[in-house]
């Protein structure tokens, strides 16, 4: 079996969906630092994309900037799918840590990151006319990452096609869930301060007068 560094190994596992993350779990290879990296680039990517995206194809970027959108388009969606997929694979018997899931899931959204920073690059070169060519980008990137993430997931527990993609429906499924009581959760925390607010207002005011 190959001896690779951590890099190595990222570059074999991007670039052979088919037996690149099998290689990684059996040499038990991975490093979190990358993946965690990966996803902090997913991150930059996401801003980059909404805000340094060419003028002439229509996506302006937003009079105000929050970073809030962004942390959930990358970080709280790839935690909630990393959750999700183990919570749903541990019922499934699957062999998956979440160590494991998460820096699987990491190495598979490289190309759908290199996609989106390079469609940035692209709209400030090419002309409306040309745009066949950043969409042909975006389909590959995006179709090459979603081939990686059935390999990860396929490889890490060690499934069979069929129940790889059964896995992948209800993570899918478990992810709208925790994201549905997360918004729960936080519309709760807001009108709790909300409430606060006003009672502390109410008195301040009371005092006053």
């Amino acid at each position: 079996m190959m001896d690779l560094t951590e890099r190595q190994w990222v570059r074999h596992a991007v670039t052979h969906p088919v037996e690149g993350f099998e290689d990684m779990r059996w040499k038990r290879s991975g490093s979190m630092r990358i993946a965690l990296l990966i996803v902090l680039l997913l991150f930059f990517a996401q801003i980059a994309h909404s805000r340094l995206y060419g003028f002439q194809f229509g996506m302006p970027a937003e009079k105000t900037f929050s970073i809030v959108p962004y942390l959930v388009r990358s970080v709280v969606i790839f935690a909630a799918w990393v959750a999700g997929n183990w919570a749903v694979c541990t019922l499934l018997d699957g062999e998956g840590t979440a160590r494991n899931i998460c820096i699987y899931s990491a190495y598979a959204l490289i190309p759908y990151i290199a996609q989106l920073l390079i469609n940035v690059l692209l709209s400030h070169i090419l002309i409306q006319d040309e745009k066949v060519f950043m969409d042909a980008v975006e389909l590959i990137g995006t179709g090459w990452s979603a081939i990686l993430i059935f390999s990860a997931v396929r490889s890490v527990h060690q499934y069979s096609p069929g129940k790889t993609c059964f896995a992948i429906v209800l993570t899918a499924a478990a992810m709208l869930v925790m994201l549905f009581l997360l918004v729960l959760f936080l519309s709760l925390i807001q009108q709790i301060w909300v409430f606060l607010s006003t009672i502390y207002t109410e008195i301040t005011y009371r005092l006053r007068v």
